[in-house]
């Protein structure tokens, strides 16, 4: 898919927002928000990785959101396991927030605070869903809440090879990428967690990581 539509967000930082000459992280107020959403693929078990992926590059402030099927292979515990500090969010969370008129919506807040959307795995589930409109969880209502124009979103599918290459998950990446202006990393070609060969692995936490940071534009 292309991901060189001129049209697509990027974020814009400048100098003083970057990690100094000591290696010395910058205050968080100075960190990029980044929003990780985690959707019912078996690759959500590389969550962990992730993290310790993106916190070794000392630019980005963390916040973790789980589906209902994500939960499955990832859970708060692991999460925390690996860092403390970030707050992971579920479906539960959502609702538990919310009571009466003018309570704080997690969506919403979370929309709000994010600068960068990514959703990695994307699983099939989850690609039919944003790409229809629905918007039933946590993670798809940040999604149809997103500010597609100003602010970078980008998914990392992740499914059996079969699923990927059926005709439904090209035009629905295509109504990401054209439509809502989402940035698509590329799925790889490897041994699958269902014992099938072939193209629909979660591309590697390196490559999302530099991906993402790539759209970081320090002026």
């Amino acid at each position: 898919m292309n991901n060189t539509n001129n049209n697509k967000p990027r974020l814009k930082r400048t100098p003083s927002d970057q990690t100094t000459e000591d290696n010395i992280p910058p205050s968080s107020s100075l960190l990029i928000n980044l929003l990780i959403c985690a959707t019912g693929s078996v690759a959500a078990i590389k969550i962990p990785d992730m993290i310790r992926q993106f916190n070794s590059m000392k630019i980005f402030k963390l916040r973790i959101v789980l589906t209902k099927g994500a939960q499955h292979f990832i859970t708060k515990e692991q999460i925390h396991q690996v860092d403390n500090s970030i707050e992971c969010f579920t479906d539960e969370d959502e609702w538990s927030m919310w009571s009466k008129r003018g309570d704080p919506v997690l969506h919403i807040e979370l929309r709000k605070w994010a600068q960068i959307l990514l959703i990695a795995p994307l699983d099939c589930n989850t690609l039919a869903k944003i790409s229809n409109g629905i918007c039933d969880n946590l993670v798809t209502c940040v999604a149809r809440a997103w500010d597609l124009k100003n602010f970078p979103f980008v998914v990392a599918p992740a499914m059996n090879t079969l699923m990927h290459e059926h005709p439904f998950t090209a035009k629905q990446l295509s109504i990401l990428e054209l439509e809502l202006n989402v940035y698509t990393i590329q799925p790889i070609c490897k041994l699958l967690a269902c014992g099938d060969t072939g193209n629909g692995a979660l591309a590697s936490v390196e490559t999302i990581a530099n991906f993402v940071h790539s759209l970081i534009d320090f002026d």
